[in-house]
């Protein structure tokens, strides 16, 4: 094959990238910072049940290294 003949597949990577950020933008909210900041101050408000210090976590997270331990000794 000559050189002529082959695709330039990184250009035509970069030129997707391209239109895909384009299309991004295009249907992103005009407010994007402050839709992003709201939403992350209603999820901060809400205390998760998994966060960390959480009783909930740390009883699955010591009975998941329980339940291994006793699989392993099964085996």
């Amino acid at each position: 094959m000559d050189s002529d003949d082959q695709i330039n597949i990184r250009e035509r990577l970069r030129l997707h990238a391209a239109r895909q950020l384009t299309i991004a933008r295009l249907n992103g909210a005009g407010d994007w910072q402050g839709e992003l900041r709201e939403t992350l101050r209603v999820d901060r408000a809400l205390p998760s049940p998994w966060a960390r210090g959480s009783d909930t976590r740390l009883f699955v997270e010591s009975f998941a290294i329980f339940f291994v331990a006793t699989m392993m000794f099964l085996l």
